[in-house]
């Protein structure tokens, strides 16, 4: 296996690194109830995706 012959620069290890750092959550509104909800998901508060009704939510 082999090994590297020199160090790396400061340089070349932060570009790097540049891309390691997280990344906030995006989301959106529900357009039936108005709940952020993560996008391409069912919203868990009324059940919806793409203005039909996916699954079943216990109503409180």
């Amino acid at each position: 296996m082999p090994n590297p012959k020199r160090r790396h620069s400061k340089r070349r290890t932060s570009t790097r690194r540049a891309h390691d750092s997280l990344q906030r959550v995006s989301s959106t509104d529900c357009p039936s109830c108005g709940e952020p909800k993560l996008p391409h998901r069912v919203c868990p508060s009324c059940g919806k995706y793409k203005g039909r009704d996916v699954i079943e939510v216990a109503a409180e």
